[in-house]
């Protein structure tokens, strides 16, 4: 039975850690209550999940979900450091992150389709490419170490940095299947964008090179919904920003979001939301401010 690590233990007061691994011991299997982003930086060694596992090497980077149980073995002088991190804490204002296919395939796709794929899609940096990001990741281990006044800003932009250039990275992949996440990945970047339009299933499943039936099994095994119930989700949240930041109407609000119906739209939002648009504007509104839409990095569930 895999022990679960818990954030308490790993976690001080704030949701994002760096631990290093010099060299990385045996680990037995476990699963934990957080989620991480895994950075080989020398060595070799086997990366066990159930009864798959994948050889590890230098610049190899991937994403794990707290759920699914996972262990190292058979190490070589494996080497790598992870940054831990709590996404429902985070409250990160991603901007136009999610805009980046490399965004969606790293932190989503790339651990739902991990097993599929035998971990080919995984992003492998070049050593040129590993230099930057392991100085951004001591520059962010320097603000949590310290703890200077005004850290946890510089801790969650710095978080964020990695994030943008882990992604910026994967998006420069050209494996088979790290192309194939990146094509399905386009077509949810095309949905952050394009999120007020009528859906076009056909226009998506020609951007990921599938026909509809395969697109639309694509999208659920690594997404855990369909892209219409995705599409409804991004545009409750747009439309919960500016009801947060705005004093517009809920029809108004609405209509932009990309519903033609308000009494549907207010369905779907208390549904998603747990509460009506108008009491969540009551309890949520920030006076004067234009705030952008907030999403958290998180790898899905059981990744």
């Amino acid at each position: 039975m895999p022990s679960t690590l818990k954030s308490a233990d790993w976690f001080q007061g704030f949701p994002i850690a760096i631990e290093w691994r010099d060299p990385q011991e045996e680990f037995p299997p476990h699963n934990h209550d957080f989620s991480e982003i895994v950075i080989v930086t020398g060595g070799k060694g086997l990366h066990v999940t159930g009864r798959e596992s994948w050889t590890l090497g230098t610049g190899d980077v991937f994403v794990i979900g707290g759920a699914r149980a996972h262990a190292y073995r058979d190490l070589d002088r494996l080497k790598l450091v992870n940054v831990l991190f709590r996404p429902e804490l985070l409250r990160l204002r991603t901007a136009d992150l999610a805009r980046l296919p490399g965004y969606h395939a790293l932190f989503t796709l790339e651990p739902a389709w991990r097993r599929r794929h035998r971990f080919e899609s995984r992003l492998r940096l070049t050593p040129s490419e590993l230099g930057p990001v392991l100085a951004l990741v001591e520059h962010l281990d320097l603000e949590l170490r310290r703890r200077a006044p005004g850290f946890g800003f510089m801790a969650t932009a710095l978080f964020m940095q990695l994030a943008g250039m882990l992604a910026r990275h994967y998006g420069h992949l050209r494996s088979a299947d790290s192309r194939s996440l990146l094509r399905i990945a386009q077509t949810i970047s095309h949905l952050e964008t394009h999120f007020p339009e009528p859906l076009n299933l056909a226009t998506l499943a020609g951007m990921a090179h599938m026909s509809k039936r395969s697109y639309l099994r694509a999208f659920h095994a690594g997404m855990g919904l369909t892209p219409i119930a995705y599409l409804i989700q991004l545009r409750i949240h747009h439309a919960a920003a500016q009801l947060r930041s705005t004093r517009d109407s809920v029809t108004e609000i609405a209509f932009r979001c990309g519903f033609s119906d308000s009494n549907y739209f207010t369905r779907q939002f208390g549904r998603i939301m747990g509460q009506a648009p108008r009491r969540y504007r009551q309890q949520h509104h920030l006076p004067d401010a234009r705030e952008p839409l907030v999403t958290a990095i998180a790898p899905r569930p059981g990744a």
